[in-house]
């Protein structure tokens, strides 16, 4: 019965390359094919220029074997050729899904949302071209020679099988051998990588409090089990690599000995020439399974690699082709919102609701830990939600096709993250860089005169992660790359926490600029001059909506709330 199951997306991939893999294949035929051209060369000389001492018969059978020699590496070229724009058409086929797949599972908390699921498509990638797969390919070149051997001699043919299973065994080791340490050693790399990353992000707090003495002697211990096991599975893939080729060798040697004893018993067809033959076609019949086994560790590099992008894959499954919508006008809702961080069970919003019209602006207000960024992930749709749903324009926002809802929405989180390239790029958010759309947005947050004074102007590189610009210049950078375009809605996360006090003018007066086209705006603070261009506020505490209504009513119930406290009364929550 067969399986409904789906066929990978990389297996897919893999089987668009069949016609790669087929020319590769021919070219590999006939390349093995040439190999034999040495031991011709050889058995002809011995055979026609010895006995008959021609020169001219040794000169073109010396133009012959060098004209095979040039055909062979030619052919050889060719098929290395062929397997490279093999893999550079697997890479372009499935780079673009692996990176997508990678940053979803990074947004949703989920494995894979790191740099190794690249390594490990790179590592597929490179094994297309890679020796072990042309020694594939010699497979089939490497059972017709068994055939020609059974054809000279059937003990000679058996003894060749013999041999081969002999070394297929070996291989068999050494994966049993091999693979234990090898996986150990692959996570044990990983894990050594993380912490290095984790290290250079924070080497600032490292530095200034003299930890990195400590942090580098535990990254040394995560180093040194890496490189143990490694070392380990070196040593026993490198014993059973020294018994194949010792297999390899004395099974030319045993045929020749074994083909002169059956020449001695008249037992050899066509003669003393093939007793030669045979040796030589025997080595040739255990070169491709010598050649797999010396790249076992290659092979299951390999293995695991792809087994973890089709888990990555499978977990990270492809949208769907949704279609076209309307472009939003800000009408928002929130319904009955329970939330939390994704992978875990518990919830960080709890029940939370409210809507608000196109050009509205909504301060949400709390404590730390209330649920404000949780809330604000949620409502550009980073993050699923447990129960409810968060609508814009009646539309899911956590389904809609950020690609194209994208220029519609603007986002600042609280850790503003700038990237490497010029300030019209990251204002731009690196598209088509229309220059007085990146005036306006730098003009509404009051940037333009600071990057008047940069040597290139908006041409001005911020550097990595922003390091050429102040904390409140990046933070300024981040709020014009978010109204960039007057989108339609904007949702701010502490927008004005790096800001002095003519930065906090310029943000209310950019909010109150793009209020004035209609964009809807949702703003997280702690601070009191946003609550001055608000129409709304949202008071959060434990992830539950404390209060929410217009902002005059709101803030008067917190000052009775305040005033009732301060004289001892239970304050009383209240939905203004």
């Amino acid at each position: 019965m067969r399986s409904n199951k789906p066929q990978s997306e990389l297996r897919i991939a893999l089987a668009a390359l069949q016609p790669y893999f087929k020319r590769a294949a021919l070219f590999s035929l006939f390349a093995s094919l040439l190999i034999l051209a040495p031991s011709v060369y050889m058995l002809e000389v011995y055979d026609r220029v010895v006995n008959s001492r021609s020169h001219m018969t040794l000169a073109m059978l010396t133009l012959l074997v060098l004209s095979a020699y040039v055909l062979m590496e030619v052919l050889e070229w060719v098929r290395s050729e062929v397997m490279h724009e093999a893999a550079m058409a697997f890479d372009s086929s499935m780079s673009g899904r692996i990176f997508s797949a990678i940053f979803e599972a990074n947004l949703k908390r989920l494995p894979g949302g790191t740099a190794q699921p690249m390594n490990d498509f790179r590592t597929v990638r490179d094994f297309l071209s890679a020796p072990v797969v042309l020694a594939l390919m010699e497979a089939p070149v490497a059972l017709t020679f068994l055939i020609l051997i059974f054809a000279i001699s059937p003990v000679l043919g058996w003894s060749a099988v013999v041999s081969a299973i002999l070394v297929t065994f070996v291989g068999w080791l050494n994966e049993r051998s091999t693979q234990p340490p090898l996986l150990a050693a692959n996570r044990s790399a990983m894990g050594a990588q993380q912490y290095a990353d984790g290290t250079l992000r924070n080497s600032q707090v490292i530095e200034s409090m003299g930890m990195l003495g400590n942090i580098h002697q535990r990254w040394m211990g995560k180093q040194k089990e890496f490189l143990g096991l490694q070392a380990t599975a070196s040593e026993r893939a490198g014993f059973y690599q020294a018994i194949s080729k010792f297999l390899q060798n004395t099974t030319g040697s045993m045929l020749l000995g074994l083909g002169a004893w059956l020449l001695l018993r008249n037992q050899l067809n066509g003669g003393a020439a093939y007793m030669i033959i045979g040796s030589i076609l025997g080595g040739r019949v255990l070169a491709p399974l010598v050649q797999i086994v010396s790249q076992w560790q290659t092979v299951v590099n390999v293995r695991d690699a792809y087994s973890r992008l089709e888990n990555l894959l499978a977990t990270v499954a492809l949208r769907p082709e949704s279609m076209a919508l309307p472009a939003p006008q800000g009408k928002l809702q929130v319904e009955t919102l329970v939330a939390g961080a994704p992978g875990s069970p518990a919830p960080i919003l709890k029940g939370v609701s409210f809507a608000l019209l196109p050009g509205e602006v909504l301060a949400v207000v709390g404590p730390s830990a209330s649920g404000k960024t949780t809330l604000a992930r949620l409502l550009v749709g980073l993050w699923p939600a447990i129960n409810g749903k968060v609508r814009l324009d009646g539309v899911d926002i956590y389904t809609w096709d950020k690609t194209e809802l994208g220029p519609y929405v603007g986002y600042l989180p609280q850790g503003v993250e700038l990237f490497d390239g010029s300030l019209a790029e990251n204002i731009a958010r690196f598209g088509v860089v229309e220059p007085a759309k990146v005036e306006a947005a730098a003009r509404a947050v009051g940037l333009h005169d600071f990057i008047m004074t940069l040597p290139q102007g908006y041409d001005n590189p911020v550097g990595r992660e922003g390091t050429m610009l102040s904390g409140g210049q990046r933070q300024r950078v981040g709020l014009a790359r978010a109204i960039y375009g007057n989108p339609a809605f904007v949702v701010l996360d502490e927008p004005n926490s790096s800001l002095d006090e003519q930065g906090d003018a310029a943000l209310a007066g950019a909010i109150q600029q793009l209020k004035l086209h209609g964009t809807t705006f949702v703003v997280m603070t702690h601070r009191t001059s946003v609550l001055g261009v608000a129409d709304k506020m949202l008071v959060l505490r434990d992830g539950q909506t404390q209060m929410f209504g217009p902002r005059d009513d709101v803030l008067k119930a917190l000052n009775e709330a305040a005033a009732q406290a301060r004289q001892g009364a239970a304050p009383v929550p209240a939905n203004a």
